[in-house]
């Protein structure tokens, strides 16, 4: 289409000043700032906002386009986000397109859904529209050691979930309440967004389910495959700048990455991972 456009004389100077195109690059677990120790390879607003204006204000962009890699995490940081970027897409209005390389599940895709379209890659993982709550019970562990608890509240729901006593009925009623609440957001986020694509009932879309790329086209999950590099020019036409935002790796950073043992953060985003781990 554009190359059609330009062919026409008096579009072809306008059209030809529109060819910059400002991409944000969103890698890693969802979490609060202060629960990470690696701000390059975790997403909250905290570690993007200052990221995001750059990409919006920068004068003569005319668009910008999201690369999302996530395995989901806070649904807080994920709403807090995507408000953010709805924002200053009205603020400067600038398209937005988000495009998805290995994986954009739960609150990944929850970001994604910000956008005006949504591409991704044949292979790659979209979806997983739920909320899970994951936590070991250990009580058993410290009886076996010879370990007494002593925990004293004033309140009756202090020690809710508490993972070294026996799970109880009702929080576990109220957990379960507490996650559909939040899956109502979401399950609203996505229909607000995409309300004109979907296709499919909400037991079939909303269940915790994820798809490959080429699935997620058939039920309006995502709005076709493609990549930043060819999208822009079929937008822009080919002499179109491609300029990348990212998260600066630090020097405190790199030395927590040398770390012989690995912490409990960095297991946690493992394990996150290895739900949508798939080798060819």
């Amino acid at each position: 289409m554009y190359k059609l456009l330009c062919k026409i004389p008096v579009l072809k100077n306008v059209l030809t000043k529109k060819n910059r195109v400002n991409i944000v690059r969103l890698s890693g677990v969802i979490m609060p700032p202060e629960n990470s120790s690696r701000r390059n390879t975790t997403i909250n607003l905290d570690t993007y906002k200052d990221i995001l204006d750059n990409a919006f204000s920068h004068p003569g962009v005319n668009a910008v386009y999201l690369i999302i890699n996530s395995p989901g995490g806070s649904p807080v940081q994920s709403d807090l986000i995507s408000n953010y970027i709805l924002s200053l897409k009205s603020k400067y209005n600038l398209p937005v397109y988000a495009f998805v390389e290995d994986v954009a599940a739960s609150g990944g895709y929850w970001i994604a859904c910000v956008a005006d379209k949504i591409y991704a890659r044949p292979a790659s993982i979209v979806g997983s529209i739920g909320v899970v709550s994951a936590s070991f019970g250990f009580q058993d562990l410290i009886k076996n050691w010879g370990v007494e608890r002593r925990v004293h509240t004033s309140g009756t729901q202090k020690s809710f979930m508490d993972p070294f006593q026996k799970e109880e009925e009702k929080d576990i009623k109220r957990l379960k309440d507490l996650q559909k609440s939040i899956h109502a957001i979401f399950k609203n986020w996505v229909k607000e967004r995409r309300s004109e694509t979907l296709k499919g009932t909400d037991k079939s879309l909303f269940d915790g389910q994820f798809w490959l790329g080429t699935e997620a086209i058939e039920n309006g999950i995502i709005d076709g495959i493609g990549d930043v590099l060819e999208i822009a020019k079929s937008e822009y036409g080919d002499t179109v700048k491609l300029s990348y935002y990212k998260p600066e790796s630090s020097l405190l950073g790199s030395l927590f990455k040398m770390e012989v043992s690995p912490n409990l953060e960095q297991i946690n985003q493992d394990i996150k991972w290895a739900k949508f781990s798939m080798k060819g």
